[in-house]
């Protein structure tokens, strides 16, 4: 696959901002079954290094999910005919925690195209309000041709 036919560049940049709520902490203990009381319990959060409720790594995560999703929809309004797939995440670090009223922004930037394997491969990164990294790691994205 010639790397023209992503209708992505590298160096190409997509981006999502979410608010982090009570009720986005509730809703992903119920749906992941983790119920941890670092993410769950306010008086035993107030007892650890935190001193607060601690958003679930996976839910801060998943802000990437929305960045790559919008870099697909970029690269099919621009003509790409097959279906772009998730391969996976990689060397996810999660290095500030991320509180209930955090304001994050996450962050996909295409770093690399393989024509040959039909993969595009991304930085990813969730920072909060103050800029500072809470989430990096890479995104492997597969473009089949249809």
């Amino acid at each position: 696959m010639d790397t023209r036919l992503f209708h992505v560049e590298i160096g190409e940049v997509a981006e999502a901002a979410k608010t982090i709520t009570e009720t986005d902490l509730a809703l992903f203990a119920a749906i992941s079954g983790d119920f941890g009381p670092l993410h769950t319990n306010e008086h035993y959060a107030r007892t650890t290094r935190f001193g607060r409720r601690v958003a679930h790594g996976g839910l801060t995560m998943a802000l990437l999910s929305t960045t790559a999703a919008a870099m697909s929809a970029r690269a099919r309004a621009r003509g790409f005919r097959g279906t772009p797939i998730s391969l996976g995440y990689d060397r996810i670090r999660f290095v500030h925690p991320v509180f209930i009223g955090d304001t994050l922004t996450a962050r996909y930037v295409i770093e690399a195209l393989d024509a040959a394997k039909g993969r595009s491969m991304a930085t990813v990164e969730v920072r909060n309000q103050e800029c500072r990294l809470c989430v990096v790691g890479q995104h492997v994205m597969k473009w089949t041709a249809e």
